[in-house]
């Protein structure tokens, strides 16, 4: 009994160790504006090398529905569409496997298309992990995003900080270099007086 408990968790502790968690990665939200075209950026980090069975696979459930429909699947080098559903003839494969890409791309998006985008990847031996989820949101008019604006203050203040610091040095490298010019003209004053005099007085005899 003890041995096939053994033997059991070894069976187990190998597998454990072949197969590894793998994260996928997505935007979370995602704004366009409407009749415009997006980019559904999806990829995955994996222990492994990027596996010739590597797989991704995009469903989609729009706001008020309890249920995702599949509209696309990546798998054995080529990529499969959903004949049927929203997405049929605007949806179109634009990621690299070899990449770990899997994005895709949505062209004409229509207000209809708000909801929720699932990424899902496997790398055998890595299959365990979790889809990634991004929010489409569809607008008249993209809104301006409150990280935008302050990345834009924060570049204006940057900007102006070093505009002053530059400034600041440009004047002390003028001031160096007006002080500098007086006084070789001085220098070479005095030089001259001095031998004037000694040119006036001449030799003693």
């Amino acid at each position: 009994m003890l041995s096939v408990l053994a033997l059991t968790s070894v069976v187990l502790l190998g597998i454990a160790s072949q197969c590894t968690a793998i994260s996928v990665y997505t935007n979370w939200e995602k704004h366009v504006q409407v009749g415009s075209d997006v980019r559904l950026s999806c990829s995955f980090f994996s222990w492994h090398w990027t596996s010739a069975e590597v797989t991704f696979s995009w469903s989609y459930r729009p706001d008020g529905a309890k249920e995702s429909v599949s509209i696309f699947h990546y798998t054995n080098g080529a990529p499969y569409i959903a004949t049927k559903g929203p997405f049929r003839d605007r949806l179109e494969f634009v990621g690299n496997p070899n990449r770990r890409d899997g994005s895709i791309m949505i062209r004409n998006v229509d207000y209809n298309d708000n909801g929720t985008f699932t990424c899902d990847a496997k790398n055998p031996p890595d299959i365990m992990g979790h889809p990634s989820n991004v929010r489409l949101l569809v607008f008249e008019k993209v809104p301006v995003q409150a990280g935008v604006i302050t990345g834009a203050i924060i570049g204006v203040v940057l900007g102006l900080l070093i505009l002053v610091v530059a400034i600041y040095y440009l004047m002390r490298f003028l001031v160096a270099r007006r002080v500098f010019s007086l006084s070789m003209r001085h220098g070479k004053k005095g030089k001259g007086k001095e031998g004037s005099q000694q040119r006036q007085a001449g030799p003693s005899k």
